[in-house]
């Protein structure tokens, strides 16, 4: 943030000792790095995923971290949803950071290059004035110009019925049709003209023709002396995301940036580093000591006697311990752990 303090000795003393490491640790990550638990843990030297994600919420009830989704609108009327989080070293209120979220509508994000945001890698044949905004805000569930055409083959000719995933999947390739310079009719000419008596696999028959008719770039003499871009696309919705579960105050009522389910479930279900050590330690002591007996009830059940491990296509030991792996990770992340039926 542009108006932060300057870095201090207590800039987080007034957090819990794990919880100001991990600020500190945060506070020197680049721009755009990934911020996840897990992705956390796998780089700090001392906490795990488990620890990384409790913290991750103190800071954000703190105020110095939120979720928001960000709705982008690209110049080729293509839109979609990002998730971005955003660091703040000075601890921020509630009613700034709803403030910073109201900010974020109408910011250019053509150039911002950091993951999660939307651009596009296409670059257009030459720059064009910008357009003064005068349609209103998108909704989430608003299609696009390219979704639209796709979905209007079924009207233009049955033989074309595409399905919902048929067009979400489509989508990107009709969009670069529009991007250089085709107009709607043209993509629905290009999928219709000359089709067989039926179409068995009408989503594989347009990808096919999507693909193989691209029009190329318009080319005239500005195109061949300008700098291509990438398409234009600003931010034309933000709201507020709880940090624990992803889910936005659409639905959900947000409190210093965690919904209410999420603090009602930690409350209700505190997990220490203490009972995930010990839950972790149970199930490798249970893996360990049932793989020789397990793999005698499976050898007498099937074949009557042993079996070599080289035989196998996997060796009953490593099958047990991948259980084992996969439960322990579970409970790192705070989930049960799964039964497994042999």
């Amino acid at each position: 943030m542009g108006d932060e303090d300057p870095h201090a000795d207590p800039d987080f003393a007034h957090l819990l000792p794990r919880d100001a490491e991990v600020a500190v640790f945060i506070d020197h990550l680049e721009n755009g790095h990934a911020m996840g638990h897990k992705v956390l843990a796998q780089e700090h030297p001392r906490y795990r995923q488990q620890a990384m994600r409790t913290s991750l919420n103190r800071l954000t009830e703190a105020g110095h971290l939120r979720w928001i989704k960000e709705h982008i609108t690209v110049e080729d009327n293509s839109m979609r949803w990002v998730t971005r989080t955003y660091w703040s070293r000075t601890r921020r209120s509630p009613e700034w950071w709803a403030n910073f979220a109201r900010e974020r509508r109408g910011r250019d994000v053509t150039q911002d290059y950091r993951p999660g945001l939307a651009r596009t890698e296409d670059p257009v044949p030459h720059p064009a004035p910008e357009a003064e905004a005068t349609q209103d805000e998108p909704t989430p569930d608003q299609p696009s110009a390219a979704y639209r055409t796709l979905a209007g083959l079924r009207a233009a000719d049955p033989r074309m019925p595409l399905s919902e995933a048929d067009c979400r999947s489509l989508e990107p390739l009709a969009a670069q049709w529009l991007s250089r310079g085709a107009t709607p009719n043209d993509i629905t000419r290009a999928l219709t003209d000359g089709l067989p008596p039926t179409v068995s696999n009408p989503g594989g028959f347009a990808r096919t023709r999507l693909e193989a008719k691209m029009p190329p770039y318009k080319s005239d003499t500005a195109v061949d002396t300008a700098p291509s871009r990438p398409l234009r696309a600003r931010v034309t919705r933000a709201i507020m995301a709880c940090a624990s579960c992803d889910q936005d105050e659409r639905t959900v009522k947000i409190d210093r940036g965690i919904c209410e389910d999420c603090r009602k479930e930690s409350a209700e279900n505190p997990v220490t580093d203490e009972d995930i050590t010990k839950d972790i330690a149970e199930i490798a002591h249970l893996g360990i000591t049932s793989a020789h007996f397990l793999k005698l009830k499976l050898e007498r059940r099937r074949t009557g006697g042993p079996v070599p491990d080289t035989f196998r296509p996997v060796p009953i030991e490593d099958l047990v311990m991948y259980h084992y792996r996969d439960n322990r990770d579970r409970i790192a992340n705070g989930l049960p752990p799964r039964r497994w039926n042999w």
